[in-house]
């Protein structure tokens, strides 16, 4: 793992090398004062040179604002630095996160996936920049500061030196303690965020159904988790920080009752010494100090980029090595006994095999977890087959490139999702590179350029988030005004007009079957009423297909197809009665 976060910094590699020698000048500077002060000490107050006393005190005075300069250094282009390192993670963790396959989402929430990009890799930052920092600059002052406590006396310094091994036994023992609170942490904030986003976007249903105090107990609930992990870490940070402190202390004890007792038995340690010592002996224990303390940072940190690798780690989308890039697309489409499970649901899919030619529009209709959606995904190859083959104009979608096979398919689907920005960027969605003039066409055959130009801005009116200044049916033209933009061969429409009620549903039935002339075209419907001119209907039910044939052919077998279609007009009728009554 340490090589793998070590390569971040190679593109800020001439940053960090200049953040680390400023460092080293920092830690240097440091050790004039000690060093002066002997010197004062011992030489110039005896000899009474004031003139050099106050030389010294205007070099050390210069050595300070260098000192001050190299300290804002560090501060602001080793955070500079930190940033940039983040913001590469977060690029890379985004560029992942579009390549995985739909199963990832299917078990991941997005305010957890989302809580890793923004506070892991934020204290991965801190890292980033504090952990070399501190390491060098302590690292050597400690070390250069021993050196020079071993000029003054030998003795007091070893027995300095003899408390540092019990600072380590703590700091090793405590760490896996705090490395286990720390990753709780990070899981608990997962969770908030994940609740948050939930409950934020469906706050509209929230107060639809009165059900906020429901939405704060869920909220509270992973609130009290967040506490509960919380006050673990800071236990075990208490503990350890408590424990070293203690330690600390016991230097300064003992550099005071041993430095005394030498001083009063005469051995080889005078005032001087003596006073410059404990001047100095801060320059030991107080590095020393912040590299205890670094370790909190470090953990966060640390659990910060496991998280953060563990998205970088997961399997992509893998394509044919050799793919195959579809074009001329026909629309030929070939199911042939094909089997498909999730991975917490099996036998979605039990054999199934049928046959679409070109420019033909085939229905599926069945009851709800039939299978109708899943085939609709597996033609786009968002999920892996478990036996079987697919085929699209004879060739297997398993060897297809995904952008090559995905271009050739548009997809509306009932819950329309719109981007935040404006109307123009949503239908453009469709077709990046398309001019104005094009999407203004797109707009015209989904029958909603003439309700666009009603907006006080037309197409740049901002639409909010999801779409919310827009009604349904305005949702669902826009999305189909883009799936005309990108003029697809294979047109796949499930339960595109299920959410709407009978008028809105008639006035975009119309620009469906607009969209649907010469190209081939998959329905997926409980309303019949809207497939009864396809070409073929295949009934779906338990992974299996029940029955198929054209509308009229299905009706005179009454089987599982009349039955739903007799039921679904039996309550239409009863509905009107029900309607002409109360009039």
């Amino acid at each position: 793992m340490f090589k793998r976060f070590v390569r971040y910094y190679k593109p800020y590699k001439k940053l960090f090398f200049m953040d680390m020698l400023a460092a080293l000048f920092i830690s240097l500077i440091g050790l004039l004062y000690p060093i002066l002060t002997n010197y004062i000490l011992k030489k110039l107050i005896p000899d009474e040179n004031l003139k050099w006393i106050i030389i010294l005190g205007l070099i050390l005075f210069g050595v300070y604002l260098l000192r001050m300069g190299l300290r804002y250094f560090v501060q602001y282009y080793g955070h500079v630095m930190g940033v940039k390192m983040q913001a590469d993670m977060r690029s890379e963790m985004f560029k992942k996160l579009q390549k995985l396959p739909f199963s990832y989402y299917d078990e991941h929430e997005t305010g957890k996936i989302m809580s890793r990009m923004t506070n892991d890799l934020m204290q991965v930052s801190e890292l980033a920049h504090h952990g070399p920092e501190n390491i060098f600059i302590c690292g050597a002052t400690v070390i250069l500061s021993f050196m020079y406590l071993m000029t003054l006396n030998w003795i007091l310094t070893l027995i300095v030196f003899a408390c540092v091994p019990i600072l380590v036994i703590i700091s090793l023992f405590l760490r896996k303690r705090m490395s286990k609170a720390f990753m709780e942490t990070r899981k608990s904030v997962a969770e908030i965020n994940g609740s948050l986003e939930s409950s934020i976007t469906g706050i509209r249903v929230t107060k639809a159904f009165n059900n906020s105090e429901e939405e704060l107990r869920k909220f509270e609930l992973g609130n009290k988790k967040f506490v509960q992990a919380r006050s673990k870490a800071y236990k075990a940070m208490g503990q350890f920080g408590s424990s070293t402190a203690f330690v600390t202390d016991l230097f300064y004890l003992v550099i005071l009752i041993v430095g005394a007792i030498f001083i009063a038995q005469k051995f080889n340690v005078d005032y001087a010494i003596f006073t410059t010592f404990v001047v100095s002996i801060s320059l030991f224990i107080n590095p020393l100090t912040t590299l205890i303390n670094f370790v909190e940072q470090y953990q966060e940190g640390v659990t910060g980029f496991k998280r953060f690798i563990e998205i970088i780690d997961e399997p992509i989308e893998q394509e044919s090595v050799n793919a195959i890039h579809l074009s001329d697309v026909k629309g030929d489409i070939l199911f042939s006994d094909v089997f498909f499970d999730y991975e917490t649901t099996k036998g979605v899919l039990n054999g199934i095999s049928f046959h679409i030619p070109p420019g033909k529009t085939i229905a599926f209709v069945g009851p709800s977890g039939g299978g109708k959606t899943t085939i609709c995904h597996l033609i786009p190859n968002f999920y892996p087959i478990t036996k079987g083959e697919i085929k699209i104009d004879g060739q297997n979608i398993q060897s297809l490139s995904f952008e090559s096979l995905r271009a050739a398919i548009g997809i509306v689907q009932q819950d329309v999702f719109l981007f935040t920005g404006t109307i123009l960027d949503n239908i453009r969605y469709g077709k990046l590179d398309a001019t104005d003039e094009e999407i203004y066409e797109a707009a015209k055959k989904a029958k909603i350029h003439d309700s666009i130009l009603e907006f006080p801005n037309g197409y740049q009116t901002e639409i909010g988030e999801r779409g919310v200044k827009l009604s349904g049916g305005q949702k669902q033209r826009l999305s189909i005004a883009r799936v005309f933009l990108k003029n697809p061969a294979i047109l796949i429409l499930d339960e595109a007009t299920s959410a709407l009620d009978n008028v809105t549903e008639a006035y975009i039935q119309d620009s469906l079957e607009e969209l649907a002339k010469g190209r081939t075209t998959l329905v997926v419907a409980h309303r019949l009423s809207t497939i009864k001119n396809a070409d073929y209907i295949y009934v779906i039910d338990e992974g299996k297909i029940k029955e198929e044939g054209t509308h009229s052919d299905l009706l005179f077998k009454s089987g599982e197809y009349a039955k739903l279609y007799h039921q679904q007009f039996k309550d239409e009728d009863l509905l009107i009665n029900s309607f002409k009554e109360q009039a």
